[in-house]
């Protein structure tokens, strides 16, 4: 109890503005007036870039949110079209407006004035909606911000928008096509055009990595965070389930969802994270941390991070192909060079926790689908799953690409409290957490684990679905355990990114063996908008 009431105490200080950055010269550190921000400066901006040019006085919040805008509507509306946002919050500039009175003044927050986006099931009370993509939920308004974006708008944060995302958190259908969603169309990868998003936090992936926002926020329940990342060539956290607050989030699995940042770099994505998280008792799993549950997570941006690690290598995906192989072996050997000692895992868990993962997450859909209609109120334009159904058959467009079988076998469920569903959850979790994940580091003595996060891109075919080589999200994600993707390099024109995932509440071991690794290995570059690959 002692432990949750002071990291209580301290995520009240973090989002409450007692954050340790500079900023009480910024009165004085007016050397030059501020000026218009051409979009070529957006360009790998970082967070400490930004805060720099607002204490020194170069930027207005309102001149950069302006370039931004006017970056977005370049890129992503026109040019390129790469087509990863859904919607521009049009009251962007007046928030804008009103930080940079809180910059005259001298205030402490830790996102302040930092141009973010949302995935669009991410509920947001203003003039933006909330869609999961679907056309079924064109226009829903819901009544409160999630807790993910009150955390954002206490830290400072400027809410530029909603990102485009694979409809329904691509959990709707066989077939599917990661990036495109009924209400967004299609998301083109920013690197070479004709190369998917993954999914399914695929617009807040490829505008992160086009440089529209600085931060995005994604969620994940089986690599929706990571593969994106990986695909667009930045970096991901999927944290430790209970960490950051999935009130307001459209669901698929409370035993598997959790929002996270994906950003340039690692030190933006560990600020990122510490302005997401936060108890909140709309979401009971918030209030269970461990003391490693942490509200500023930078301590563990250390240059020297993986030195003394023992880190296991999970070979499963190798072998799938030959390009991935050759970059995991160079990582690998980075690591070492850097301290690591590397052995490797060709299997953490037993077969059946995949199928019985697959299980929970119709049962849980369910509940949470109903639920989340439910909050919306009296206006809702669905009220369950069942009109999501009928609604969908009844579309021009909906199911014109691939159907809803995962719709409608999680409404032939039972409830939660059927004796099915409680023995198969047990079944899942004992065996990726108690026999899986903690067993083999246990064994071992291990850090963490490490693995390609996917393969290159893929040529996105909306008729043929997605066409994936390998990936290493489930462990993790069956277990509701932290993973982070950062870049790993390039094959030809399109990245790839390496996975670091370990034990629960882990998050500050595996950032340290993440920035250690980006430090030494610097494998980020911006994206070239390819027409064809």
């Amino acid at each position: 109890m002692t432990d949750r009431r002071r990291f209580i105490k301290d995520t009240s200080a973090y989002v409450g503005g007692a954050y340790m950055l500079t900023w009480s010269a910024c009165k004085a550190q007016t050397s030059s007036p501020a000026r218009e921000v051409s979009s070529e400066e957006l360009v790998e901006i970082t967070i400490s870039d930004i805060h720099e040019a607002y204490k020194a006085g170069t930027y207005t919040c309102e001149s950069l949110i302006q370039a931004f805008l006017e970056r977005i509507s370049s890129i992503d509306q026109s040019g390129p079209a790469i087509n990863s946002i859904i919607e521009v919050n049009p009251d962007a500039l007046s928030i804008a407006r009103e930080i940079d009175k809180g910059l005259k003044e001298g205030i402490d927050k830790p996102l302040l004035g930092i141009p973010v986006l949302l995935k669009d099931n991410i509920d947001t009370h203003d003039k933006m909606s909330t869609t999961a993509g679907s056309r079924a939920l064109a226009g829903s308004k819901p009544l409160r911000d999630s807790a993910v974006a009150a955390n954002l708008r206490r830290a400072g944060a400027v809410i530029l928008g909603k990102t485009n995302l694979s409809e329904w958190a691509n959990f709707r259908g066989e077939n599917s096509t990661s990036g495109w969603s009924g209400v967004g169309g299609l998301t083109k990868n920013p690197y070479v055009l004709d190369r998917n998003t993954c999914g399914s936090s695929a617009g807040s992936g490829a505008a992160v990595a086009a440089n529209l926002c600085v931060m995005a926020v994604g969620t994940e329940t089986n690599g929706s965070i990571v593969c994106p990342s990986s695909t667009n060539g930045v970096v991901g956290i999927k944290p430790t389930v209970g960490l950051v607050s999935r009130r307001g989030i459209i669901p698929i699995s409370s035993t598997q969802d959790t929002a996270g940042p994906m950003a340039r770099t690692v030190r933006d994505a560990v600020i990122s994270l510490g302005g997401l998280v936060g108890p909140e008792k709309g979401d009971p799993t918030t209030m269970e941390y461990s003391e490693s549950a942490l509200s500023d997570y930078r301590s563990f941006l250390k240059a020297d991070g993986l030195r003394g690690k023992k880190i296991a290598y999970f070979t499963q995906p190798r072998g799938r192909h030959a390009g991935v192989d050759t970059l995991m072996d160079q990582a690998i050997s980075d690591m070492k060079n850097a301290g690591a000692e590397v052995v490797e895992v060709d299997k953490i868990s037993e077969d059946h926790v995949g199928p019985d993962s697959f299980q929970i997450m119709l049962y849980e859909y369910k509940k949470g689908l109903n639920d989340y209609f439910e909050s919306l109120g009296a206006s809702a334009p669905i009220k369950n799953l069942e009109d999501l159904i009928d609604f969908n058959k009844n579309d021009s467009l909906e199911l014109k690409h691939f159907g809803q079988q995962y719709l409608e076998m999680a409404q032939e469920k039972d409830g939660l409290d059927s004796d099915d569903y409680k023995a198969t959850l047990t079944r899942m979790l004992k065996g990726r957490r108690e026999l899986g994940i903690d067993r083999v580091m246990d064994e071992l003595a291990l850090d963490a684990f490490i693995s390609p996060t996917g393969s290159p891109a893929w040529q996105t075919r909306l008729d043929g679905g997605d066409t994936f080589t390998l990936g290493s999200s489930s462990p993790a994600a069956q277990a509701g355990y932290p993973n982070i993707s950062v870049p790993m390099g390039f094959i030809e024109e399109l990245p790839v990114g390496i996975s670091i995932f370990g034990r629960a509440w882990s998050e500050g071991t595996l950032i340290e063996i993440a920035y250690a690794y980006e430090q030494i290995s610097n494998h980020r570059r911006s994206p070239k908008f390819i027409p064809a690959g």
